[in-house]
């Protein structure tokens, strides 16, 4: 009987050790979780989210809403749920906020976020996002987009997922992280500017932006190999989250970090022309992950079958491992540059 209790006492120890969210877990080791990003499920989705049917995802447009539904599917089935504190899967970015410094007549559109809830410092907040707009149709040809910027959607929800299984498993993120898809970057990027303008979680709560547009192909100046990424901005505002990329890399997936972009005299100016600059600008340090321009840039050619899923896989598996780290850190990455 003696023994049975003592098997019991430790029996209910483990139990309350892995349901208690304020009990410290061992989250040093991401290895485990970067296997549930797959090159199948990445080619799966984006075939989808970068298909005809989408109409080449204009923002507030019929073929933009459907991709945003698939997402939304594609979340709830991985058990990932809106965050706390919204009424839904969507954030409402207004006409008139869209049409506002240009003469456009875009319509209502929206941001779509999903969230897991920290478990022990739920009220900091790493924001992961990509744009899920393109430009639509032109003369009768849809453009798909399927690297501007589907790779960037499915990345985000492939990361969410190996997070989602980590949190079942007893191991999920320390913090809170926020998946944001945003509208509108390709008029402006003004559904990550409505997003900081109006944030569901304070700015001074949000510890990094980890942004990714483009990851699906390569460039010409890597003709002879796609195992490269660029980084963009990583260091900008924080050394932590510069040293943060380099290290996880080189511990797990040994991606060449091509800095290139990141000279501030680099005359394509990069590091303002996706979404993470409009987290920057609020002082919130952000890396961009990139894989330069190719023939199809915003081409009719940006196809699904153009993608090189082995380089999607792995630049996906780059930056969740960065995000694993600043989520289950000691201490968020220190802002020590202007």
């Amino acid at each position: 009987m003696r023994k049975f209790l003592i098997l019991l006492l430790i029996a209910s120890a483990f139990s309350c050790e892995s349901t208690h969210p304020l009990v410290s877990r061992d989250n040093s080791d991401p290895t485990k979780y970067i296997d549930v990003i797959t090159e199948q499920d990445l080619k799966t989705m984006l075939y989808v989210v970068a298909s005809d049917e989408m109409e080449g995802r204009e923002t507030g447009s019929k073929g933009q809403k459907k991709a945003g539904l698939y997402m939304i599917e594609q979340y709830k089935k991985n058990g990932i749920s809106f965050p706390k504190g919204a009424k839904d899967y969507y954030q409402t970015v207004p006409a008139a906020f869209l049409n506002a410094k240009r003469n456009e007549n875009l319509p209502d559109s929206e941001n779509i976020w999903a969230y897991i809830e920290g478990s022990e410092k739920p009220d900091e907040v790493l924001v992961i996002s990509a744009h899920y707009d393109h430009v639509g149709i032109k003369n009768g040809d849809i453009y798909n987009g399927a690297d501007d910027d589907g790779s960037g959607t499915v990345a985000v929800m492939e990361m969410a997922k190996a997070f989602a299984k980590a949190k079942k498993d007893g191991h999920g993120p320390k913090r809170s992280i926020l998946f944001l898809h945003v509208t509108g970057e390709e008029h402006g990027l003004h559904g990550s500017r409505y997003y900081s303008e109006n944030p569901l979680f304070p700015i001074a709560n949000t510890i990094a932006d980890i942004n990714i547009d483009m990851i699906g192909r390569r460039d010409v100046e890597h003709a002879q190999t796609n195992n490269y990424v660029y980084v963009i901005g990583a260091d900008r505002l924080s050394s932590d989250l510069h040293n943060a990329v380099v290290s996880q890399n080189e511990k797990y997936t040994k991606v060449a970090l091509d800095f290139k972009f990141n000279d501030p005299k680099d005359p394509n100016h990069f590091y303002e022309r996706s979404d993470h600059y409009n987290f920057a600008k609020h002082g919130i340090p952000a890396v961009f992950f990139f894989n330069g321009v190719h023939e199809d840039y915003h081409g009719k050619g940006d196809e699904p079958q153009k993608i090189e899923y082995d380089a999607l896989t792995k630049r996906t598996q780059l930056a969740f491992v960065v995000a694993w780290d600043l989520a289950n850190r000691a201490q968020r990455p220190v802002v020590d540059k202007k």
